[in-house]
């Protein structure tokens, strides 16, 4: 097992939908764990995105309009801080785990520029356990989300769409999969951050094919990653 894997940043966001260039973020969490998957260090937060919250996605995360008006943090005020300690974890060298990390990194991108806050500039390294998992079990029948890949990998998940929960999980999937996979992970972080690129922009690529052939000769796919 390559030992970038020992200590992780994990990260993770609830928000008010799914389009990364409208949607506000709701909840975060950052934490750190061990090569045993304890967390060492984590901060969450709970904001108040200024807009009404959706009432399917107060389904899925299960935080209503008023509870984040009465208890959440300014917007601004968490963004910032939400970048920053993903700042400094980068910058001590750990690696920062987010899952289907285009959805969250663009999405924190975004909120970043609406609110003046110094955006990361390329957030480097970032392990994804999506992409990866899609690259080295291709042909794994089923979903990809977080709760059936966590289950798939012996990683219990008690309280999905929670931040922290889901942050905590795909931070212990990617340590998983680290061990799983030893053979067909490069030795080095920086190496698999370059691989993850190119896995993500062929699995694009592949799930645009299929929607062209299927459903809509027209379909785009998003690329880039870590970030749109």
């Amino acid at each position: 097992m390559s030992n970038w894997s020992d200590t992780l940043a994990v990260f993770d966001l609830e928000t008010t939908g799914i389009d990364v260039e409208t949607s506000r973020i709701v909840s975060a969490t950052v934490a750190i764990i061990d090569v045993t998957g304890e967390v060492l260090e984590r901060v969450d937060w709970l904001l108040d995105p200024g807009i009404e919250i959706p009432a399917q996605a107060t389904n899925v995360h299960g935080i209503t309009t008023q509870h984040a008006a009465e208890n959440g943090r300014p917007a601004a005020d968490g963004v910032a801080e939400i970048v920053q300690t993903i700042r400094e974890h980068l910058a001590r060298g750990l690696p920062l785990v987010a899952y289907n990390a285009p959805y969250d990194l663009t999405l924190l991108n975004r909120e970043s520029i609406r609110y003046g806050v110094a955006p990361l500039v390329s957030p480097a390294p970032v392990v994804d356990p999506l992409v990866i998992d899609k690259a080295v079990d291709r042909y794994r029948k089923g979903k990809r989300t977080l709760e059936v890949t966590s289950a798939f990998y012996g990683v219990r998940l008690d309280d999905a769409h929670d931040s922290g929960a889901d942050a905590i999980a795909a931070g212990r999937v990617a340590q998983a999969i680290a061990r799983t996979h030893v053979t067909a992970l490069p030795p080095t972080v920086s190496e698999l951050h370059v691989l993850q690129a190119k896995w993500s922009q062929q699995q694009a690529e592949s799930f645009q094919a299929y929607m062209r052939r299927e459903r809509d000769p027209e379909f785009v796919a998003a690329g880039g990653w870590p970030e749109r």
